[in-house]
């Protein structure tokens, strides 16, 4: 029988009151309710077009208008403050019917699979502030190794639980949680959490998500995170990551880095056995307003490296803009050149460009396995892909547009030797357009 790790919101709650009663004395009065609230809406116009060029068929095109509106109360006054967060989601279809969409900005219509005209949400969240920890419990926009909303699309993901923050120590922050359901980006409802590669059993989606964690950043240019999370009756997953900034002088900086999961199968073993150990190593060198980094990522195991659904808790150095060089036993080697146009008297304007290189050995699969049989392949001793990306970036530096961006990402993706059964070739482009306003 394998072990089980579970955590209880009630465990959670005790175990991260504990530390701040010994600096009670040292925290802040609250804002107020009224007077600590904020109202925000982000509007953002989303393109997306992506050429299938191996199957040759019609571009999956689709353009959205999507307004994101989040208000945030403060907290009532006393030792124990009460405070209500709100938010409101539309998104407008612009184009993306008669064949042309299914790129992931909208909804699949039900029938004609088209896209519907709109689609929207709503939620809310109540949050209690004792000292130096923070309850929330309703719909929370969550970022974090091991469950993060999808924030790649038109609207972001968000996920149905309860959160528990502490910060008593300096340069610390303890954080765990339970979520149940997740909005994904292109829905208008909620569902049962899944996973991004694996294909759960019909109405088996798992019940919920467990996880706790620690952020440690007191040592100036050392950042470290330690996570452990149950995804019911599907796997254990662990995440550690270490980076360091070392500036030789006002102009050079070297910044290595690692990330690693090891992720268990648990429970009922919904996805079959799981033993799964990923890793990336990345090394940055920094000139002025120019770097460039090169990149190792390592997949140990016969499934993919997989995450929850439409998330972006997939923290590794090679998880690009189409792929995320995760498939079982892949090894991946990625070169990214970076610039800042400050340097050209242009602050606002930044660009990237990128090149990945993967293989594997898709044969190892097992072809029977429960959910992840689709990376089986006869023909994939050698299986391979390699992907580029584009990515510039202006944000508005003044005026009354002042913090608007654009961006613009292409990127190109090849696969052979069987691979391109589960990643094709695509050549993929992305126009994005925001622009935050604070109503107050």
């Amino acid at each position: 029988m394998k072990n089980s790790l579970t955590f209880t919101p009630l465990f959670l709650a005790i175990a991260a009151t504990i530390a701040p009663f010994a600096q009670a004395a040292d925290t802040p009065p609250a804002d107020g309710f009224v007077e600590g609230s904020s109202l925000k809406i982000n509007t953002r116009n989303y393109y997306m077009n992506r050429d299938r060029r191996d199957i040759h068929t019609d571009d999956s095109k689709e353009w959205g208008q999507g307004f994101i509106g989040t208000f945030e109360s403060g907290y009532t006054q006393g030792t124990v403050g009460f405070g209500l967060d709100l938010n409101a989601m539309l998104g407008l279809k612009l184009d993306g019917g008669g064949g042309t969409d299914g790129s992931s900005i909208l909804p699949v219509g039900s029938g004609n699979g088209k896209a519907p005209g709109s689609f929207s949400t709503a939620g809310g969240t109540l949050k209690m502030r004792a000292f130096d920890t923070e309850l929330k419990a309703g719909d929370l926009f969550l970022n974090n190794p091991v469950i993060a909303g999808g924030m790649t699309r038109m609207l972001p993901q968000d996920f149905r639980g309860v959160s528990l923050t502490n910060h008593s120590f300096d340069g610390w922050m303890l954080e765990g949680g339970q979520a149940s359901f997740t909005k994904l980006y292109n829905q208008s409802g909620h569902r049962r959490i899944g996973t991004s590669y694996g294909a759960l059993p019909a109405h088996a989606d798992s019940q919920h998500l467990n996880w706790a964690g620690v952020s440690f950043s007191s040592i100036p240019g050392l950042t470290s995170n330690l996570y452990a999370s149950e995804l019911k009756d599907v796997w254990h997953q662990y995440y550690y990551d270490l980076d360091y900034t070392y500036a030789l002088n006002d102009w050079v900086s070297l910044n290595p880095g690692l990330h690693y999961y090891h992720t268990q199968d648990t429970g009922q073993s919904l996805l079959g056995t799981i033993d799964n150990n990923t890793y990336s190593l990345h090394f940055t060198v920094g000139v002025g307003n120019h770097s460039v980094t090169a990149a190792y990522q390592r997949v140990n195991g016969n499934t993919p490296f997989d995450y929850i659904s439409q998330g972006d808790s997939v923290y590794l150095d090679n998880s690009q803009q189409y792929s995320d060089f995760n498939g079982p036993n892949e090894r991946s080697w990625k070169l990214k050149y970076a610039y800042d146009f400050a340097g050209l008297g242009m602050p606002g304007l930044t660009s990237a460009v990128s090149y990945i290189s993967g293989k594997t050995d898709l044969t190892k699969v097992d072809p029977q396995s429960r959910g992840y049989s689709a990376w089986y392949s006869a023909d994939g001793k050698d299986a391979k892909h390699w992907e580029r990306d584009i990515d510039l970036k202006y944000v508005v530096q003044g005026g009354k547009a002042k913090d608007l961006a654009v961006r613009l990402q292409w990127a190109t993706n090849r696969g052979g030797n069987g691979y391109a059964a589960v990643d094709r070739d695509v050549d993929e482009y992305r126009v994005i357009v925001d622009y935050p306003i604070n109503v107050f």
